[in-house]
């Protein structure tokens, strides 16, 4: 089985040594399950719209995780553009060799004002989930049930650029991540 993660900068593993990918890398190789990411730092879905014939395509994942939205929401693609974009990969990857389809969210915010920014692209990720029937992780939702369960701050899982978590934010991504996919894989 192939396990296929495109996104941006979360996904690529900015400003961390060990990414949630590694940890799924490391999980999976024993039982056998590739672990490919084609993220890349900096990255809109419209990228990866844009490379999804060299970057998705060609390798025909079972299942293709998309993790878009952070570097969407801080940069200038509209709500709009980026629900167009995913519902693009998600129907071209149907077309092509038809993989299970799970939509990523990222971290809750502390900020307010970030947390409803990014929020718009949080509910777009779910209309699109709910539109083309494709697995949905709130990793958000999760997120925010892992610090307010262990009574912890976002501060200890994220780098100075609240965007980004660090190594031990990673896990937990990691964490989430597995459960999901360990339902899906293993019934």
């Amino acid at each position: 089985m192939r396990i296929l993660i495109r996104g941006g900068s979360i996904a690529a593993g900015f400003g961390v040594t060990r990414s949630y990918v590694d940890i799924l890398r490391d999980h999976y190789a024993p039982e056998g399950i590739e672990v490919i990411n084609r993220s890349r730092i900096g990255e809109t879905s419209f990228e990866g719209m844009g490379s999804f014939g060299e970057d998705i395509e060609p390798f025909h994942p079972e299942i293709l995780i998309l993790h878009f939205g952070i570097d969407d929401a801080f940069s200038a693609v509209h709500r709009s553009e980026f629900k167009e974009n995913l519902v693009h990969i998600v129907r071209l990857a149907r077309e092509r060799f038809d993989p299970l389809v799970i939509l990523l969210s990222s971290h809750s915010f502390d900020d307010p004002h970030e947390m409803e920014a990014v929020g718009i692209y949080n509910r777009t990720i779910r209309e699109v989930a709910t539109d083309l029937y494709c697995e949905m992780l709130p990793l958000h939702t999760y997120w925010a049930g892992y610090l307010l369960g262990r009574k912890l701050s976002s501060a200890d899982f994220l780098q100075k650029d609240a965007r980004y978590p660090n190594e031990k934010g990673h896990e937990i991504y990691a964490e989430a991540i597995i459960q999901k996919l360990d339902r899906l894989i293993k019934g």
